[in-house]
This record gives structure tokens, sequence and C-alpha cells, in this order.
């Protein structure tokens, strides 16, 4: 089956993901050098790692589209939760990416 879609916007979500995880890197290194905390920067490396997640399950969905799904909806709102307002827009690309390739019946 063609799921051409569903891999663009899980690659695309993926790869947005990666720019927002290192903004948020780079801001938790800023605060930690003034004198913060580094929970900023533990939020941006887990949302580094649920990119990449995502970015493999955008690969995924040509040969095991369910799994793929559900990595690609687990990554997009994690990748929300993690940080916030950076991560709307992979969430926007990887959570429809994963409900089309989980609900999108074969032919």
């Amino acid at each position: 089956m063609n799921r051409t879609t569903e891999m663009v916007l899980g690659i695309l979500g993926g790869l947005i993901g990666f720019a927002g995880a290192f903004f948020a890197l780079f801001m938790g290194e800023i605060d930690q050098a003034t004198g913060g905390d580094n929970t900023l920067t533990g939020l941006g490396m887990s949302a580094f790692l649920f990119s990449t997640l995502g970015v493999i399950g955008g690969i995924l969905v040509k040969f095991k589209a369910k799994l793929a799904g559900w990595v690609m909806v687990v990554s997009g709102v994690a990748i929300l939760v993690s940080i916030s307002l950076f991560g709307f827009i992979p969430a926007l690309f990887l959570v429809p990416a994963g409900l089309m390739a989980l609900l999108r019946k074969p032919q």
C-alpha cells in the first residue's frame, strides 16, 4: 500500500522536532550557565530522543504501518509534553501521521 503521506508527515515532524529540541537544549545551556538548573536541558534531550523515534516511525511506515503509527503518536505526544510550545508544530505533524497509519485500511 502506498503510504507516502504518512511517511512525509512523520519525517517532517521528526526533523522539525529536532529543531525544537536543539533550541530547548540551547536555552537550557544558557539557563545553566547563568546559574539556573538543568531541567530544560533534560527535556531537550528527551525531545531529541523522541524526534529520532518520530523519524524512525516515518521510515518504518512503509513496512509495518501499525507499529509505525503507534511510534509516531507516542513521539508526537511526548515531544509536546517535553518542550511544550516548541513541540506544538512537530506534534501537529506526527500525531495525524500516526493516526493515519493506524486507521487506514489496506486495499
